[in-house]
């Protein structure tokens, strides 16, 4: 007697293609507008969702200097990084980082909830990220995404 064989679909790296969208960051909050983007950078939100493939979609991100953050972490909040110099810590406030590299906070943000090896590096390429509305992407046709959906 033949039983029922359950198949699963593995996707193969060069059969994936990553399809361009665009989202304007205007008014959104910084932690759930990155756990939307790192969602779609990862390809979580397709059915054919590989762990060890890079089958994620290219994500323009328009907008970045009018992200919102809740509570009181413009003051509170730092961001480290070293020099590696004897005494080379660099503290800053997330103010400071925003006044002069917006696009640096939402891809730290988004960074941090990609995973840690050279798949999660390569999916980082694919996030563009801009402080205003221009962005040079217009020959991929970036189409508009609902992040609410994902």
């Amino acid at each position: 007697m033949r039983t029922a064989v359950m198949k699963s679909y593995l996707a193969k790296p060069g059969t994936v293609d990553g399809k361009w969208y665009l989202v304007d960051a205007d008014e959104k909050v910084l932690g759930r507008l990155a756990t939307k983007l790192a969602t779609i950078l990862m390809g979580k939100h397709k059915p054919t969702y590989t762990p060890h493939v890079l089958t994620g979609d290219f994500v323009v991100v328009i907008n970045a200097e009018k992200v919102k953050l809740t509570g009181r972490k413009m003051e509170h909040k730092e961001y480290d990084r070293y020099t590696y110099y004897t005494s080379g810590r660099k503290v800053e406030s997330i103010a400071q980082v925003m006044a002069r590299h917006p696009d640096r906070i939402i891809r730290l943000a988004v960074q941090r909830m990609l995973p840690k090896n050279k798949l999660g590096r390569q999916m980082l390429t694919r996030l563009k990220i801009y402080a205003g509305p221009e962005h040079p992407h217009q020959a991929q046709q970036p189409g508009s995404v609902d992040l609410d959906k994902i």
